[in-house]
């Protein structure tokens, strides 16, 4: 696999790609047009905030599997085009949390205390002892905006030192606010209005987009504002004229609008702001780690297995996953028997979970589910687009559990269907990775589902099954096993047969043409 880097990141996230056998391409500054002929081959592509990942880009590149943002901040990349290109996204959300509290800590005492103003000062030898009067932290009000990893690692940290806490994040619940010691409050300006310092941890979104204005800042009257998390959030105009005029006493800005700053940015020529140029996540650790995190995730990818941090695919926690594991490549076979059986216009697909596996996070079994009814239909699909395809093609899509399960610890059925008929497959899995599809429709089976499959209903009368035999021997056709089930004695009857090679519309044909034979139906589950 071809893995392309658009932006540094640190040597051990290179390597660990690399000792797992795939090419690493290094290609940095790139113009749009240089990263489009770039990323043309590229099965992953590894980028910062200096890359801009759009649909034209993500258009071009028919190999992607995975975008991989060493940082958390994904505002470069467009995964909307990436979800319709069935492309997962996935950042390093952990790898730079501490190290953005840190800073984020940092920039409150340098803008309360004026520290590199006085340095500044000092260093062109004037002793201006008498012209900072700083101001402490303890027993103020910390207003944290965005209540995410990051932000809750300055609440624990400033807590400590004496702070009250009040937070706005309209995603976060009022229990987790109130286990590391803060108030959860409903709205922005009750926010501001509360706080003698405000930092900000919010991304940046259509939502978030100057979000804080001159209104909003003239709530914070006397106060500070400290921006570690992204430019655009904060008005940044209106934050040079509150500082300026004396609204607030000083602020402190990591993140701008436009990077890297021009010279012309009003922050960069008010005394009391503080500016740094985006240095929240730079430190050795934070960078090695957020490439080893992103390494990982682009192995994961590659190897088929859930990417813990996708924002656009259903991932799944570390610890969950080797329960739900077995249950993903059976959905999603026997979504692929369902969909061939069936031969109609789906209009709705149902994926039923009985027993233990009900008990689970099982998004990703679903989205698998959904990829093996779409992928026979030769819909360019994954498990990272499926729900989309679904939806764009108006197909509904339920999801039932249920904690008891006759016969089985757990079992998956997929049930495709439109207003006429309906098909169900179910599935179970054996000890190791012994998967089994146990019921077709009413017909109770035990069917290994590998490779070629022909699904026979017969009349349940002697000679059938040997009859089904000797059509599929004259064509040269081997039988490596075949699972038999019926309603009644002399009813009808299904059968499942695994075979080593393919049936032919010839085969079918003669097949379907004996009166005792009801209907026959090749399966592949090595694709249509």
């Amino acid at each position: 696999m071809k893995v392309l880097v658009t932006d540094p990141i640190a040597e051990a996230g290179i390597e660990r790609i690399r000792e797992q056998g795939h090419e690493i391409e290094k290609a940095y500054n790139l113009s749009q047009e240089e990263l489009l002929d770039a990323v043309v081959d590229a099965n992953a592509l590894i980028v910062r905030s200096g890359t801009e990942v759009t649909r034209e880009v993500l258009e071009a590149a028919e190999e992607l599997v995975i975008v991989g943002r060493a940082g958390i901040g994904v505002d470069n990349i467009d995964i909307e085009a990436a979800t319709d290109n069935g492309v997962i996204v996935a950042n390093a959300p952990e790898g730079n949390v501490r190290a953005a509290a840190e800073h984020t800590v940092a920039m409150t005492f340098a803008t309360a205390r004026s520290i590199p103003q006085a340095h500044e000062r000092l260093s062109d030898g004037e002793w201006a002892k008498g012209d900072f009067l700083g101001t402490e932290v303890n027993d103020k009000t910390l207003g944290i905006v965005g209540f995410g990893r990051v932000g809750q690692e300055v609440a624990k940290r400033l807590n400590n030192l004496g702070m009250e806490l009040v937070v706005y994040d309209p995603y976060i619940s009022e229990e987790r606010a109130e286990q590391l010691g803060a108030e959860l409050v409903n709205d922005l300006t009750e926010c501001l209005r509360a706080a003698d310092f405000v930092t900000i941890h919010t991304p940046l979104t259509d939502e978030t987009e100057n979000m804080i204005g001159a209104e909003e800042l003239a709530q914070l009257e006397g106060g500070y504002v400290i921006n570690c998390a992204r430019g655009g959030i904060v008005d940044e105009e209106a934050l040079a004229e509150a500082v300026d005029d004396g609204i607030l006493s000083g602020a402190a800005v990591d993140v701008f609008a436009n990077e890297p700053v021009e010279r012309d940015n009003p922050l960069l020529w008010v005394e009391d702001i503080i500016v740094t140029p985006h240095l929240g996540a730079s430190t050795e650790a934070a960078q090695e780690n957020v490439a080893t995190e992103t390494a990982e995730q682009i192995l994961a990818a590659f190897e088929e297995e859930p990417v813990m941090n996708a924002l656009n695919a259903p991932s799944v926690d570390e610890s969950s996953f080797p329960k739900i594991e077995p249950y993903i490549d059976l959905a999603d076979t026997a979504g692929k028997i369902a969909v061939q059986l069936f031969d109609q216009r789906v209009e709705e697909v149902d994926v039923e979970y009985f027993g233990d596996i009900a008990d689970e996070d099982v998004d990703l079994v679903t989205a698998s589910a959904l990829k093996g009814v779409f992928e026979p239909l030769e819909w360019q699909v994954n498990a990272v687009n499926a729900p989309r395809v679904a939806e764009r093609r108006g197909i509904d899509v339920t999801e039932s559990k249920s904690r008891q399960s006759e016969d089985f610890q757990s079992r998956v059925t997929v049930t495709v269907s439109n207003d006429e008929d309906s098909v169900s497959v179910c599935g179970t899995q054996f000890v190791g990775d012994d998967s089994r599809i146990i019921r077709i429709d009413g017909y109770r089976v035990d069917a290994i589902p590998h490779g070629h499959m022909l699904v026979a209903r017969n009349e349940d009368a002697p000679g059938v099954i040997g009859f089904i035999g000797s059509v599929l021997g004259e064509a040269d056709i081997n039988i490596a096993g075949m699972f038999n089930g019926r309603e009644t004695i002399g009813g009808e009857a299904l059968s499942v047969y695994n075979l080593d090679d393919p049936v032919s519309e010839e085969v079918l044909e003669e097949l379907n043409a004996d009166d005792r034979v009801i209907d026959t139906k090749y399966i592949s589950l090595n694709g249509r």
